[in-house]
């Protein structure tokens, strides 16, 4: 594409060599080892690495332009530089004008909270493929275009992967996309220029406090997605969470709500639960589903709300809404031929523990053990580990804390620090063991017939990182293994 056309809307600060603004540019990277000859450079200061000091490796590779907040201190006469006051926004208008804007060619409805994004926006995708309709999902567990899937590497991709993705999606024909908004992903301008048709709120609780330094900066981050959706597109919130309205509060789109616990436009209220379903009442009508949890039943409350925002009608979709199966990682439970219920959850926030833990204690009998293997990530918010840990305690009868994902800490030193979380008084049933998959053997060995495992932290994840390598390794698989073996 004409480089004069790529750069249509950009907010040029200055620029070199303008005069070549009609050349061809190939293809856009802003990391250096994926540039060919032709490619446009973005150079962005990112919160590990600046690609302003690879700019000079990416000419050598052949970037005939260069897209950059400072200009390097060498310029050569056959680049064109152009210096832009925020490379991140620049990014996102630079990959929409390549690949021709394509989210204006989708119904593209993007969910943000701390908790459910992934569980909704993946049965949103499960919902309209059983409507017929070809979908697309952008999320943590997986990218898939109708039914092409791709590995996902960032719960919201960066903006170029983003719009090269839903290029693919409306050429092969796909009319509804749902994605996942991480916080990360706003702040970082990833959506930046996306044209939503609808956007979603959860919930918003303790986590990502590494990155963003105060909760408030958090919440008016997620805010901020609101805030930039348009008069033509809705803004669904959950009013159970008390900042549910906060969401809504400077949005031009049209305002509706959702809640388990008081008025809204989409209620929903449980009538019966177990480990297999739940008979919900929603706006009224009766539906069994085969999702688990309030927390599930309020995540479709979200997903009533927006398929009947883009005008699906209720029959279709209550017969739908009844065939969703659970998400990859996410409330999966299996018995064992021990009679042994295992659990394994993503849960990786305080507030996401102790939903599961209260669906459980809720489903099961008052004499059932809960034995719940729970670690915290390394390199990520330090302060929600003592709080995981007394929530682990308080609501299970053994504990065993282990490693997560350590990353690049200590995974003692983790350890050490949800340890002092734990009450005095539940002491006696903690038990710390830094082996993961040792953790999950013992728990196993614990549990007697009728007893629940639940395994949390790591859901659909098949690794465990530490020290900076990632190893092969699966919670569900480890259940299965040690449960194949007790049996003998």
């Amino acid at each position: 594409m004409e480089l004069k056309k790529i750069l249509h809307t950009v907010e040029i600060v200055k620029s070199i060599n303008w005069e070549s603004q009609f050349l061809e540019v190939n293809t856009i990277a802003f990391d250096s080892r994926k540039v060919v000859e032709g490619t446009l450079f973005v150079a962005q200061k990112g919160v590990h690495v600046d690609g302003h000091e690879y700019i000079k490796k990416a000419i050598a590779l052949g970037a005939n332009v260069v897209v950059c907040q400072e200009l390097p201190e060498e310029v050569f006469s056959s680049v064109v530089y152009v210096v832009v006051k925020d490379a991140n926004i620049a990014l996102a208008q630079l990959a929409a004008n390549f690949y021709e804007h394509p989210s204006e060619k989708l119904k593209l409805v993007g969910v943000t909270g701390t908790n459910g994004k992934t569980t909704v926006a993946s049965l949103l995708y499960q919902l309209f493929r059983l409507l017929g309709y070809k979908t697309g999902l952008l999320s943590t567990v997986k990218v898939v275009i109708d039914k092409e899937e791709y590995v996902a590497t960032h719960t919201t991709p960066d903006s170029l992967a983003i719009n090269q993705y839903m290029a693919k999606m409306v050429v092969s024909g796909v009319k509804y996309c749902f994605m996942e908004v991480s916080s990360h992903g706003i702040h970082q301008s990833r959506t930046y220029g996306l044209d939503f048709n609808g956007g979603v709120f959860t919930n918003i609780t303790h986590d990502h406090l590494d990155y963003h330094n105060t909760f408030s900066e958090y919440r008016d981050v997620k805010k901020a997605f609101f805030d930039g959706l348009g008069k033509h597109a809705f803004a669904l919130t959950n009013v159970d969470d008390k900042n549910g309205n906060i969401m809504l509060q400077n949005t031009k789109a049209t305002k509706k709500s959702y809640s388990q616990r008081t008025l809204a436009d989409y209620k929903v209220k449980v009538l019966e639960k177990s480990f297999s379903g739940m008979l919900l009442q929603i706006n009224h009508k009766e539906i069994w589903v085969q999702l688990v949890g309030g927390f599930n039943a309020s995540n479709l409350g979200a997903i009533y709300g927006v398929a009947k925002e883009l005008g699906v009608e209720d029959l279709e979709l209550l017969t739908a809404l009844s065939q969703l199966k659970s998400v990859d990682g996410r409330f999966q439970y299996q018995v064992s031929k021990t009679g042994v219920v295992s659990v394994v959850d993503y849960a990786h926030t305080p507030d996401a523990l102790k939903n599961i833990l209260s669906t459980i204690k809720e489903i099961v009998q008052p004499v059932t053990n809960i034995i719940t293997v729970v670690g915290c990530g390394g390199n990520r918010d330090k302060t929600k580990r003592p709080r995981m840990a007394a929530i682990a305690t308080e609501l299970s009868n053994q504990v065993i804390l282990t490693s997560d994902n350590p990353r690049n800490e200590n995974p003692e030193v983790i350890l050490e620090e949800m340890e002092t979380g734990v009450k005095e008084e539940y002491q006696s049933k903690v038990l710390t063991v830094l082996d993961r998959k040792q953790a999950i053997k013992i728990a196993c060995k614990l549990a007697n017939k009728g007893d629940v495992v639940l395994v949390a932290g790591k859901g659909h994840e098949t690794y465990q990182e530490i020290k900076g390598v990632q190893s092969y390794f699966s919670d569900r698989e480890t259940l299965i293994e040690t449960f194949e073996i007790l049996k003998k």
